[in-house]
């Protein structure tokens, strides 16, 4: 039987060419070809296709007192043509500029979509949202905010953004969660780590708390 040290991504032998700009807008796309070994030893040609986001954070901002999450709207293009629901429930979410540290970033993007910064923050996990064409690499945050406060529409005038944030409680959102209510990745992730650490938010989101 394997055991946790087997459960891990490992280094992989291969070569990867040069790549080919292919097209260069909000994002740039790169086409590659590399040379991986077979299971017989025979080398596997492949070509493919990265979509170059980069760093990337999220936050699951909290108000403790309330219970409640808080969660913003806006729309997605690609939910609309994909589902036709466009008007996308999210968590907080956004680039890290250059230079800019993960955790600056997501204190920025709080600011921006939210309308209010976080009392305390804390990263929780990272991950690579679709690692077959996204070079896209999250760092997750929880963070405790004061609900009371937040404007009816927020977003960063430089990016045309506009968001609209929303309270809702958190059984509220695990129970939509297990209903299968949102598609939405990022959320989707952020609330089964919450439904798994519950138990844990109150100690981490302390003052006094240091990040573990």
């Amino acid at each position: 039987m394997k055991g946790e040290r087997d459960f891990s991504d490992g280094v992989a032998l291969v070569r990867v060419s040069t790549p080919v700009r292919l097209a260069e807008g909000f994002c740039k796309v790169e086409r590659y070809t590399l040379e991986l070994e077979g299971v017989d030893g025979a080398p596997i040609i492949q070509t493919r296709e990265i979509v170059h986001i980069g760093s990337v954070v999220g936050v699951l901002a909290i108000d403790l007192d309330r219970d409640e999450i808080v969660l913003i709207r806006q729309f997605r293009l690609a939910a609309h043509l994909t589902t036709g629901k466009g008007d996308l429930l999210e968590i907080v979410a956004g680039h890290v500029n250059r230079g800019e540290q993960p955790a600056t970033a997501a204190n920025r993007e709080c600011l921006e979509e939210l309308g209010v910064r976080p009392a305390k923050m804390v990263e929780i996990f990272t991950f690579m949202s679709s690692p077959g064409l996204l070079d896209e690499h999250a760092t997750m945050f929880l963070a405790s905010v004061d609900a009371s406060q937040l404007p009816k529409h927020a977003g960063a005038t430089n990016e045309n953004e506009q968001t609209r944030p929303i309270r809702i409680s958190i059984d509220a959102a695990l129970r939509g969660l297990s209903k299968g209510l949102t598609c939405n990745g990022y959320l989707i992730i952020a609330l089964q780590w919450l439904a798994l650490n519950r138990a844990d938010v109150k100690r981490m989101l302390r003052p006094d708390a240091t990040a573990t």
